[in-house]
């Protein structure tokens, strides 16, 4: 589509250049995790979280997109990305960024964060760095815990390459036999059943300060590769490497043919667990050229495929030390308060039923705890015997999840509930199969979703019988219903009992459960129906008041910015003078301050100790301003393969708190990001003599505050 400027000088505006590449651009934000993991002002431990975060990042980032890539080679697919790529050329800018990146990772653990930590009695050991009396116990440690659990593989004529699971870490052996004199070749798996990094007992610690250390260990697979001799006895072993592959492990599942999803989604992710093709190949850097070829071989990858590490592999285990009890080298506890109006309830038993029909209410997780609303809110609808009706969706929710105990009471209760579960929220299918098989067993109505749509949407109806009326209450969310999550992810949502909500949620359960085709809504702005479509003219709304000589200003929180349609409209806003700031996460397409393009579009990413999740939508609307926040980002997938739900917000009050949470955002110089032209990213600072505004600290704060004085 073409824009026209002042000068009538046409634009296309879905020209590749103006377009960023999605891939790319989430590598960036995995840069902008690896920062926090590299930056002194995080407290040690957390910055080995962040190191373990950006590992795990990019091994899903393998699993799912470039594994998606690979197939489109293999497929032909000639499809370009927004930004003019063949598929083959994106698995090449990858690699080519990525490369730097992982080094610069792997250097930072090896030279920096592992001698910090030994100024703290933290000793992750080199073996061959062990005195004789450390090496003694781990050799016993072996023979007894370790040596009974491996299975090493012969691959010769008569025993083929095995095959290598997906995440594996492997150790490949060269070996001679001194009979023939012949090389041997073998495959060993180190055991996932043992943990990583093996502690030493207190006796054998590394000093600290004159005094025993807190812990030090060696990691699993140097212990293994020091004792090869008992598994090779008579045997010469010449070499020793540790290798892992990553593996296509997206679903691939023909809806239209699986009769029984539950079960069609259960043999799929049997395949999972063994994986697809493999996709990525870590290897030691020292490995000798042939062993590395004949894995590469096997494995079927090319040069590009494989990235030599310089130390450990697969620093996604680092995360196991956020368990030492050293809080001084942690973020200091939170502890979520309760919002301000639940607060005033002086009876922790009192009906939130009560509350929310005088007023609608916002919850903002981890500031205000998940089990004192959103739990309490369903906990409560189970045990009030004035509620008829329950119906919530779970996309991913905890293995132990108090929402799920709450939804079987509520069944046993005599409650009509009704729980539609995602099987298709990945990586968290088989948690979704056990508790969807539990719920059905008690009773409650398990619906799985529609074809061809992934249900994201966070909602919640609690049907009540009220006197002589039947009124509906409802939680509408930006997060999972999950109280792990909650305590690390941002999240909003708003408890209300709003007639036109209330009507409109149980048209779209109708629509998730039945066969209602509804197209319209009264306020909720649902996807693929009508999400899109009003998002945009939302957009245009602000074009037309500068187009009238009025000022258009619209500010958009979300966690990625892809779709190309939304785009496209943004830069027409922004050509056409309206002023745009928008806060993404991680992944955004869009181009800002380009000369006569985006010159008016801001973009910050907050990158911190809490996973920023919410999405927030402001338009200014000449005065007449609206606030939605729901579930979707403005992603394809999000707008036209998945249902999502996204609700006005029209309470005076919480309209002025979402304000407030925007505006600190767009002012933080402590944790945002700054998006470029040319893609890159500048970490916001303070000014000299300017105080550091950090968004999570600030919003801690007033939190807390806030139930002090209540």
């Amino acid at each position: 589509m073409t824009t026209t400027k002042k000068s009538d000088k046409k634009i296309d505006l879905r020209n590749f250049k103006y377009y960023f590449n999605r891939e790319l651009s989430w590598l960036e934000f995995n840069r902008r995790v690896l920062a926090e993991a590299t930056d002194h002002r995080t407290p040690l431990l957390e910055r080995l979280k962040f190191m373990s975060i950006v590992s795990s990042n990019l091994d899903e980032f393998f699993m799912v997109r470039v594994a998606g890539l690979k197939q489109q080679v293999e497929a032909g697919v000639t499809k370009l990305s927004a930004d003019g790529r063949s598929a083959e050329e994106q698995l090449q800018a990858i690699a080519e960024l990525l490369r730097p990146m992982i080094e610069e990772q792997h250097q930072h653990f090896e030279k920096v964060l592992k001698k910090e930590l030994t100024k703290y009695g933290i000793n992750l050991i080199d073996y061959v760095d062990l005195n004789q009396e450390q090496k003694a116990y781990l050799n016993s440690f072996f023979e007894e815990h370790i040596f009974p659990v491996l299975t090493p593989l012969a691959v010769d004529l008569s025993h083929p390459f095995p095959y290598i699971s997906n995440l594996s870490l492997n150790l490949a052996i060269v070996l001679k036999d001194p009979s023939t004199d012949r090389e041997l070749f073998a495959r060993l798996k180190v055991p996932k059943s043992l943990p990583r990094f093996v502690a030493l007992p207190k006796e054998l610690r590394q000093r600290y300060r004159g005094k025993v250390g807190v812990w030090s260990g060696v990691p699993l697979e140097q212990i293994i590769t020091h004792n090869l001799k008992y598994l090779f006895p008579g045997m010469n072993i010449l070499e020793s490497s540790v290798f892992r592959v990553t593996r296509n492990t997206d679903l691939a599942l023909e809806e239209d043919e699986a009769d029984d999803l539950l079960l069609a989604i259960e043999q799929e992710l049997q395949k999972r667990r063994i994986g697809g093709s493999s996709v990525r190949l870590e290897i030691q850097a020292f490995i000798p050229e042939n062993i590395r070829a004949t894995i590469m071989r096997e494995l079927i990858l090319q040069e590009d495929d494989v990235y030599d590490i310089d130390g450990l592999i697969g620093l996604g285990d680092l995360m196991s030390f956020m368990s030492l009890p050293l809080p001084e080298l942690k973020d200091k506890p939170w502890s979520s308060a309760l919002p301000p109006r639940i607060n005033w309830l002086e009876d922790e038993n009192a009906s939130l039923f009560d509350l929310i029909r005088k007023q609608d209410l916002l919850v903002h997780h981890p500031y205000h705890s998940f089990s004192g609303t959103v739990l309490r809110f369903i906990t409560q609808a189970a045990q009030d015997p004035d509620v008829l009706a329950i119906k919530m969706t779970l996309y991913r929710t905890s293995g132990d999840s108090p929402i799920i105990k709450a939804l079987i009471s509520a069944a046993e209760n005599g409650k009509q509930v009704v729980a539609l579960v995602e099987l298709k929220a990945r990586f968290d299918e088989e948690n979704n199969i056990i508790w969807a098989r539990k719920l059905e067993n008690s009773g409650v109505h398990v619906v799985y979703g529609l074809p061809g749509l992934k249900t994201h949407t966070k909602i919640t109806l609690v049907v009540r019988q009220e006197e002589d009326k039947i009124n509906r209450y409802m939680h509408i969310g930006t997060g999972n219903y999950n109280p792990k999550t909650a305590k690390i992810y941002t999240d909003l949502g708003l408890l209300t009992c709003d007639r036109d909500l209330g009507a409109d949620l149980t048209d779209l359960f109708n629509f998730l459960t039945g066969y209602s085709q509804q197209k319209s809504y009264r306020k909720l702005l649902v996807a693929p129906v009508s999400l899109r479509d009003r998002m945009i003219d939302m957009i245009r709304r602000e074009i037309e008041h500068c187009h009238n000589g009025k000022s258009g200003r619209i500010v958009a929180k979300m966690n990625a910015l892809v779709d190309t349609q939304i785009i496209e409209t943004l830069y027409e806003a922004s050509q056409a003078g309206v002023k745009i700031d928008l806060i993404v996460r991680g992944i955004c397409c869009l181009r800002p301050q380009l000369k006569g393009i985006s010159d008016n579009i801001n973009v910050v990413s907050v990158i911190g100790r809490f996973l920023e999740h919410s999405r927030i939508y402001y338009f200014q609307n000449d005065g007449s301003e609206e606030m939605y926040i729901g579930s979707a980002d403005w992603m394809t997938r999000n707008l036209s393969r998945r249902v999502e739900a996204v609700t006005p917000i029209e309470s005076l009050e919480i309209f002025k708190d979402l304000q407030e949470i925007l505006g600190i955002m767009l002012s933080d110089n402590r944790q945002a990001w700054e998006l470029r032209s040319d893609g890159t990213y500048i970490q916001r600072k303070p000014a000299d003599g300017e105080e550091a505004h950090s968004t999570h600290e600030l919003l801690m704060e007033m939190a807390a505050q806030l139930a002090e004085l209540d």
